[in-house]
């Protein structure tokens, strides 16, 4: 039983893929007669392979009977643009790591959270030990703060209001207005500092970088017996976050 259920399961994701193609090419939706007539298959395995990828969300159905793409395959055409923007920026990053020697890192400020979306690392530039989420730590990382810099007022209170400002070293920034008076002080603006404020023993610098109208910033992390290379590095910085943001705004 075992071989022949194999080439029967490959058989029905062959058929559920050619449904979805063919669903794809209806922006209005198109009737399960219709689909099966278009992929050649008969009505009866239409309807149940329709059913399916309803009920499992790939698909939606209409209320006039028309089905159209589901929200579960949009969200993974969402995500793979994603990807396929990082994988554009990612030479720039790992060519920004081999010239400084620091650990790469790329965050996005999305659904009122700031996020990693990719780390850019190596044997001779290691990553800092990411013991507390950046989610918590936007206020001790020069990451975060590039782009609590960057918020206007109302954005950045609500996201203040959301996050306790958390010690996690001796040096970390827990007073609201004294984290605001330093981001509005900047001495490396538009960059913005670290200085052991999320883990002892590393420094980070970072600018803010946009991919469309999405708020995001690009940064290193180094030991801190380099703090003195701080204002060379910002200016490597900016005109990669110049590229990056170039990069991520081109129309896949």
């Amino acid at each position: 039983m075992g071989e022949r259920d194999g080439p029967t399961l490959i058989t029905s994701v062959q058929r559920a893929f050619r449904l979805l193609e063919a669903v794809s090419a209806h922006q209005n939706g198109a009737p399960a007669k219709q689909l099966a007539r278009e992929t050649g298959l008969p009505l009866a395995t239409a309807y149940h392979l329709l059913r399916t990828l309803v009920h499992d969300g790939y698909l939606r159905k209409l209320d006039d009977g028309g089905f159209v793409l589901g929200d579960k395959l949009q969200m993974m055409q969402s995500t793979g643009r994603g990807q396929a923007l990082l994988s554009r920026i990612r030479p720039t990053l790992a060519a920004l790591r081999d010239e400084l020697t620091t650990a790469a890192y790329l965050t996005f400020y999305e659904e009122g959270e700031i996020r990693v979306a990719e780390i850019v690392d190596g044997p001779r530039a290691p990553r800092v030990d990411l013991w507390v989420g950046f989610e918590d730590a936007g206020h001790a990382t020069a990451l975060g703060k590039a782009v609590l810099r960057e918020l206007d007022d109302e954005d950045r209170k609500d996201y203040l209001s959301r996050h306790h400002l958390a010690d996690l070293t001796p040096r970390t920034i827990t007073s609201r207005p004294e984290l605001l008076r330093r981001l509005d002080t900047s001495p490396v603006a538009p960059a913005v500092t670290d200085l052991e404020e999320y883990a002892l023993g590393t420094v980070c610098v970072a600018v803010p970088v946009y991919s469309g109208d999405t708020l995001g910033s690009l940064g290193v992390s180094m030991p801190v017996d380099r703090l003195s290379r701080v204002e060379d590095v910002r200016a490597r910085l900016i005109p990669t976050a110049n590229r990056v943001t170039r990069s991520l705004s081109l129309t896949i």
